[in-house]
């Protein structure tokens, strides 16, 4: 089946409109016979094959699927959303982008894009609307799924964060570092995002293991930008007591670190080791030590999920939790009095 051939394809070369192809795919009667063949022909010769999925979306209310989605601009919901316009790309509807990091309104933005009719169904990714949104929003039985995070009444895409994270701790301390600093994203933020609480506490979680006592004095809380983080880490490096290593919450604080150590003239990883978490294309340019996680897949996954309940089928998993991988590469070593 051709990844390219939409139902608009088929309706514009059989000089009708995309309704009437719906019709013909339905076994509608409400179709001539001459329109019918001149539009099976069309189908035939374009190699395209329709799925019950693309006939929903064509007789839809809006032809069009939104993404509920923070930080837009950030590397890791960039790859997702890549993925998503890669799993959505053979079906004939728009995808509409609502970014949640610049409304006024966060509490209410997600009921007033549902009553303004504007999608068929939500990917909501890497948030989770407030309770009282939330629940508004299950009334209505909009299709929806929920990607890099988890709810108990909606299907959902995500990985083990406190796993991912207590891996790249305990990378840490088997290369022997026992003060390890921890960079954070703000826990306390508008959109509930989980992964920040799950991935301190698969910090905590190794350390605890090991038997090294927490110290609150290497915790640093940034934002998710390597600018920020460069200049949080650069009152951490600076400290004398400094860490040996510091294991950053995303792959680009993980850069800012870096570079707050080479300003510092600290070498990485001989002086400082850094680990990140995400796997973004940045990381592997840098070289970066990194957990990765699957974040093309994730939006992969999302979409064909979010398509199985706009069919109104009963997917299979409504949970899929995908894999994380530590990534050892050239910013992490035994600490130098090892």
């Amino acid at each position: 089946m051709s990844t390219n051939i939409t139902i608009r394809d088929v309706a514009r070369h059989a000089g009708v409109g995309v309704g009437t192809v719906s019709r013909v795919l339905n076994d509608s009667e409400s179709v001539r016979d001459s329109t019918r063949v001149k539009v099976l022909s069309a189908i035939e010769e374009l190699n395209y094959s329709p799925s019950s999925v693309a006939r929903y979306l064509s007789g839809g209310k809006t032809m069009a699927v939104g993404v509920l989605v923070p930080f837009f601009t950030n590397d890791s919901v960039v790859r997702r959303l890549q993925g998503i316009v890669s799993a959505l790309g053979e079906f004939d509807y728009d995808l509409v982008l609502f970014d949640v990091e610049k409304s006024d309104n966060k509490e209410g933005l997600l009921m007033d894009i549902v009553q303004r009719s504007l999608v068929d169904g939500f990917l909501i990714l890497s948030l989770l609307p407030v309770r009282k949104d939330m629940e508004r929003f299950l009334e209505t039985g909009i299709p929806a799924v929920v990607v890099d995070a988890v709810h108990p009444d909606l299907p959902s895409v995500f990985v083990d964060n406190e796993y991912g994270a207590w891996l790249a701790t305990r990378h840490l301390l088997d290369l022997g570092h026992r003060r390890i600093g921890y960079l954070s994203d703000y826990p306390d933020n508008p959109f509930n995002h989980t992964p920040v609480v799950d991935r301190f506490n698969g910090y905590l979680r190794a350390l605890d293991e090991a038997a090294v006592t927490y110290d609150p004095e290497l915790y640093v809380e940034s934002c998710i930008d390597r600018h920020d983080a460069r200049e949080k880490a650069a009152l951490l490096l600076g400290r004398t007591d400094r860490p040996t290593a510091v294991f950053a919450y995303c792959d680009m604080q993980a850069i800012g670190i870096i570079e707050a150590a080479h300003e510092l003239g600290l070498r990485v990883p001989q002086d400082i080791s850094v680990i990140g978490y995400d796997g973004i294309e940045a990381a592997e340019f840098m070289q970066l030590t990194t957990v990765r996680q699957s974040l093309f897949d994730s939006g992969v996954r999302g979409a064909r999920l979010l398509l199985q309940v706009m069919d109104g089928s009963d997917p299979p998993e409504r949970e899929i939790v995908l894999p994380t991988e530590l990534v050892v590469r050239a910013t992490t070593a035994p600490p130098a009095d090892a």
